[in-house]
């Protein structure tokens, strides 16, 4: 596997580049949902066109990572199935547009809308780093009515390594736990680990989305089951201590 990009995701796709020669992962693209930047955007259309001329003239399989984010999925009614995406952000058209590119590209291709992955090596701006440091200050802002879907990203790399080494493509595939959590109970159980009980600035904003597993479960029905039974405290308490240990050593998130 080629793997572009030098994120989160590439260090741990590493670990299986050997195993699927015939794909290309581009991890390089926008990871920031609240970004809104034209430039930043029209960058990352030029890599995908760029990613998929190669992988067309190559034989090989572009595997796209989207996102499963309420900016995509979480319109009025929208189920969160993969074939009835309701985007309601910049970020969110910004996916739907290159996955567009990716399938309008000739090339062999795999769409995974990925969910909220947690892991060692995140940036911190990423979901589960940023509220351990916002708990870590002693004030954690909350958006009311917000629901993330967590996913461990070891299931991430089963996941991946299976669809890859079954052949699957031209398909796109939510890859989530398919629970849903209150903002407010993941703020929970990440102070009671810590220890803190930081005030809770409440925002009126946000949206709840459900991120449809189904496809996922058809495809990996064994993957599937597995899911079904990760509590995302586990999830927590996996990684939590990991984060709360960086900003501990660096009196910072460390760069």
């Amino acid at each position: 596997m080629e793997i572009i990009g030098s994120g989160f995701l590439s260090r741990h796709l590493r670990a299986l580049a050997h195993r699927h020669p015939h794909a290309v992962a581009l991890a390089a693209g926008v990871s920031r949902v609240g970004l809104n930047d034209e430039e930043v955007f029209a960058r990352e259309a030029r890599l995908v066109v760029d990613v998929a001329r190669r992988c067309r003239e190559t034989g090989r399989t572009l595997v796209f990572f989207s996102t499963a984010s309420a900016g995509v999925y979480s319109g009025p009614g929208c189920s969160g199935r993969e074939d009835c995406p309701h985007p309601t952000s910049p970020y969110g058209h910004h996916k739907l547009a290159m996955e567009r590119l990716v399938r309008e590209s000739g090339c062999s291709w795999l769409i995974l809308r990925l969910s909220h992955l947690v892991g060692r090596h995140q940036a911190s701006h990423q979901l589960v780093p940023a509220m351990v440091r916002q708990v870590e200050s002693g004030t954690a802002r909350i958006f009311v009515h917000t629901r993330r879907d967590l996913l461990d990203i070891r299931h991430f790399m089963h996941i991946i390594d299976t669809l890859l080494a079954s052949g699957v493509a031209g398909d796109t595939i939510n890859v989530a736990s398919g629970t849903a959590v209150p903002m407010d109970d993941i703020t929970t159980h990440i102070a009671d680990l810590l220890g803190r009980r930081p005030d809770r600035e409440y925002v009126e904003l946000g949206s709840d989305h459900q991120v449809s597993v189904r496809k996922l479960h058809d495809l990996l029905p064994d993957i599937g089951s597995e899911l079904q039974y990760e509590d995302y405290r586990a999830l927590l308490d996996r990684y939590v201590p990991h984060y709360a240990s960086r900003v501990a050593a660096h009196g910072a998130w460390p760069h």
